[in-house]
């Protein structure tokens, strides 16, 4: 996309009214779907959840994502989710959207339920919603910015993936308007973190790096992938290494690995460099291989 450009349209559309969705414990038209107006997920974002790639109507890494689900609720101080009944309802879900959906994202949402208008949490049973939209396959190369907010490394929901995702959408809706798929934080050290729903990786010296959990960045599954498949190496690195990396790539469950063709003002203009092209050809082969890694 030319930079300057509107911003792009997203990765993934709204359910049709006729998709199907899970909502504890059975299926029903997106159109009709509902939560209580006080579950906890909705007032105060206490809650958490998954998103998922599918292709050919199969979820990919299906394993990785619940326990990290389960990490995630733990975190929270959350019920564990009973992953017997994730796993039904994204079959249901699955199975029943096949003949919509091929390819698109697959999301698992875990709340803490009806609860009273405030921060205390209720005595209700928590809420299970797997829902399935379409996606379309992103570009092989994307621009990026950063952005003056930063990430609490040292916050009680650091790392966790939570549906408080209110200042992703500030920062994502900034980076739109600079024409750019995705913005970049900085953790309150100054080092850098990720994105709003990605990992980022850079090129220094022909050598493969990503920050540290340690960051304050989210435990992508992706991330992970690259990381076992490639080799790269997990450092403490300040912000201002994306004025000199020789290349950058962005990974998650909808992006895959994707080259970065322009951050802020910079631009790379062999994006897909040489070491990010070898990780696209990895994890191609590897996930294509292996569709529960």
């Amino acid at each position: 996309m030319p930079d300057g450009a509107p911003h792009p349209p997203p990765t993934t559309s709204p359910p049709a009214a006729g998709t199907p969705v899970w909502i504890d414990g059975a299926l029903c038209a997106a159109g009709s779907a509902a939560v209580s107006v006080f579950d906890h997920g909705l007032t105060v974002g206490d809650g958490v959840f998954e998103s998922l790639k599918v292709e050919g109507g199969r979820p990919f890494a299906l394993t990785r994502h619940l326990d990290r689900l389960t990490r995630s609720a733990r975190g929270l101080g959350l019920g564990d989710p009973d992953l017997d009944e994730v796993r039904r309802a994204c079959a249901a879900v699955l199975e029943a959207g096949s003949g919509a959906v091929a390819s698109g994202r697959l999301r698992i949402t875990y709340t803490a339920g009806p609860s009273p208008l405030g921060s205390d949490r209720g005595t209700s049973a928590p809420t299970l919603i797997v829902a399935l939209a379409p996606a379309t396959r992103r570009p092989d190369t994307t621009a990026v910015i950063t952005v003056p907010w930063v990430r609490n490394e040292r916050g009680a929901v650091a790392g966790l993936k939570t549906t408080s995702y209110a200042e992703n959408v500030v920062a994502l809706a900034a980076a739109h308007r600079a024409g750019a798929s995705e913005a970049l934080f900085a953790n309150t050290l100054g080092r850098l973190c990720e994105g709003t729903g990605s990992n980022v990786f850079v090129v220094l010296d022909g050598e493969l790096h990503t920050p540290p959990l340690a960051s304050g960045c989210l435990a992508g599954i992706t991330r992970d992938l690259v990381v076992e498949w490639t080799g790269a190496r997990e450092t403490d690195l300040p912000l201002d290494v994306l004025e000199r990396a020789e290349e950058v790539f962005l990974t998650s469950s909808l992006r895959d690995v994707q080259a970065v063709h322009r951050i802020d003002g910079r631009v790379l203009t062999a994006a897909p460099g040489p070491v990010t092209a070898k990780a696209v050809r990895i994890f191609d082969e590897r996930s294509g291989a292996d569709l529960d890694p």
